[in-house]
């Protein structure tokens, strides 16, 4: 048993749109792959990641730090000797060693794409879905059989004002989402509550709406937001101020009642527990969106649901960021609380199986070995192009 290669690739994923905080004119992503020796059907195993969209693609940390460590480590000991099978701890120790603590930017998506990479390898080895190797290793073989989702989108675009934001909530309507989201504070205020008015005319009760700052506001300005969205009891306010500011996320929660969302740019069980001591949030009402692909990888995942649960969080009140198949994964075999979804932008990272349907946000997976790439038609293309032709 033994990775034979591991290939990587930086791919666009740029679009007109924008966020409060950056637009995505010149977005890219890295993809991987890690061939095996490990034959299935004549062919040799092959794991595929991608890190999710926000972050860059991080290709030279890569080839430069993370790859080499893992060539160059004896076979032996990236094996599990329990099941013969990789071992993920190993491997992300492996890409670890000689990086001090702290700095979780942009080695945290690299490491983490691989590290997706990696455990869709070793389900595909067990000839499982990985949420079905999670949950027989890690929750005693129970799983989730549908994961509530929520479409996100509501971007703001050039040329496509009010009605056409309500175009496309009525989208996601038809296509069995009851939740949407939407951006906010590229805006003035006013502006703003018009938008989220709009789309509520779609929408229907606030507690199908969640709104999105993307970190933009002082405390100021969040509380003002706080103040106009409360009457409209919207599903979730999210990252309303800088993801490291736990004294303004802890300050905003005594100026709101409703619940709020936060932690998809913490990139660390460190930076994700600071978030819960110092942060404010309520552990029976919050969400906690910490995305696995920016942040190092499921290995530091299970180390963050570990926090949670020492300080008395439900993993149900953890629903990633990312909008793709892996964190599907993780929320259906670990028993998270939900996931997101892209179903129009960052394709073709969006999004889920083109066989499985949305119907009253919740989601199937299909019964693929590993991740499920190759039930995506369009990604698994792409995969393939880049990294295997």
């Amino acid at each position: 048993m033994r990775i034979t290669e591991i290939r990587e690739r930086t791919v666009s994923i740029a679009s007109p749109i924008a966020n409060a905080f950056i637009d995505f004119s010149k977005m890219t992503c890295s993809v991987v792959a890690i061939v095996t020796d490990q034959m299935r059907d004549g062919k040799p195993v092959i794991g595929f990641g991608f890190n999710s969209n926000g972050r860059y693609g991080q290709g030279s940390l890569m080839r430069e730090r993370f790859i080499p460590r893992l060539m160059e480590t004896k076979a032996g000991s990236l094996v599990d000797q329990a099941n013969g099978n990789l071992d993920p701890f190993a491997i992300w120790s492996t890409m670890m060693k000689n990086e001090k603590p702290g700095g979780h930017g942009e080695r945290s998506v690299a490491v983490g794409t691989i590290d997706m990479a990696v455990w869709d390898a070793v389900a595909k080895i067990e000839e499982k879905p990985l949420y079905r190797l999670l949950a027989d290793r890690y929750r005693d073989g129970v799983a989730d059989d549908s994961v509530w989702v929520y479409a996100a989108g509501g971007y703001y675009h050039p040329g496509k004002e009010i009605e056409g934001l309500k175009d496309e909530m009525k989208s996601y309507r038809d296509r069995g989402y009851r939740v949407c989201k939407m951006k906010i504070g590229l805006a003035p205020l006013a502006d703003d509550m018009k938008r989220v008015e709009a789309a509520l005319d779609i929408l229907g009760e606030g507690q199908n709406l969640c709104v999105d700052a993307n970190g933009r506001f002082d405390l100021e300005t969040a509380i003002a937001y706080a103040k106009a969205l409360e009457p409209y009891d919207l599903y979730w306010y999210e990252e309303a101020g800088d993801p490291l500011d736990y004294a303004l996320q802890a300050e905003l929660s005594a100026h709101y009642s409703g619940r709020m969302a936060t932690g998809e740019n913490l990139f660390s069980m460190q930076d994700a527990r600071n978030l819960i001591r110092h942060g404010g949030m309520n552990p029976k009402r919050d969400i906690l969106q910490f995305d696995c692909a920016l942040s190092y990888g499921l290995v530091e995942y299970m180390r963050t649901l570990d926090m949670l649960a020492d300080n008395g969080w439900s993993s149900r009140q953890v629903v990633p960021h990312g909008g793709h198949q892996m964190s599907l994964n993780i929320a259906a075999g670990l028993h998270l609380g939900g996931n997101e979804s892209y179903p129009d932008v960052f394709q073709p990272f969006g999004g889920f199986a083109d066989a499985i349907a949305v119907e009253d946000s919740r989601v199937g997976l299909p019964d693929l070995p590993g991740v499920g790439f190759e039930g995506k038609a369009a990604l698994y293309a792409l995969l393939k192009r880049e990294l295997l032709d």
